[in-house]
């Protein structure tokens, strides 16, 4: 019997050319979607919060029951989440709530442990949504500053001012 040495047909050479194309396809898409995405300048940054339109309730009447209310915005590639929010001049404990509606068009609040904060987005607290409750240090007035500090998962602490104002003042 004579062996003859392989030879290479056209189909087999088509066959193995496809085979390699397919992985080298692939590699290409996802190199080029990873380019787009780290020249659009999210790739790899963490979390940046900013807090603006700080303010907290006057008490009213007899009660030291008050909220608070931010506006947290993430510039940054990473979600991030509020875990909870401490103030240095109010008395007790602060709280993450969020107001509902029942079927009876009723409200009630419910505490919440965080809140998320999405990678290019923001969180807008409102008295029908999410505030941080807590109870007023005798004394606020009008236009004080409260010192607020809102702890993050991934950002750590962020100070911030919180305006004292009466409500339905300045559209809140």
């Amino acid at each position: 019997m004579t062996v003859h040495p392989w030879r290479p047909t056209r189909r087999r050479l088509a066959d193995a050319l496809l085979a390699a194309l397919a992985p080298v396809a692939v590699c290409s898409v996802a190199l080029g979607g990873l380019t787009a995405w780290t020249s659009s300048g999210n790739a790899g940054t963490p979390a940046r919060i900013a807090i603006t339109d700080a303010h907290v309730f006057l008490p009213y009447g007899n009660t030291r029951d008050t909220a608070a209310y931010f506006r947290i915005t993430n510039s940054g590639g990473a979600d991030d989440r509020l875990l909870k929010v401490t103030v240095s001049g109010a008395d007790g404990e602060t709280a993450l709530s969020r107001h509902r509606m029942t079927s009876g068009r009723a409200a009630y609040a419910e505490t919440v442990d965080s809140a998320d904060v999405p990678a290019g987005g923001s969180l807008a607290m409102s008295p029908s949504g999410l505030d941080v409750t807590l109870q007023a240090k005798p004394g606020w007035r009008e236009f004080d500053f409260v010192p607020f500090t809102l702890h993050f998962q991934h950002s750590g602490p962020v100070e911030a001012l919180a305006l004292v104002v009466r409500p339905g003042r300045f559209g809140v």
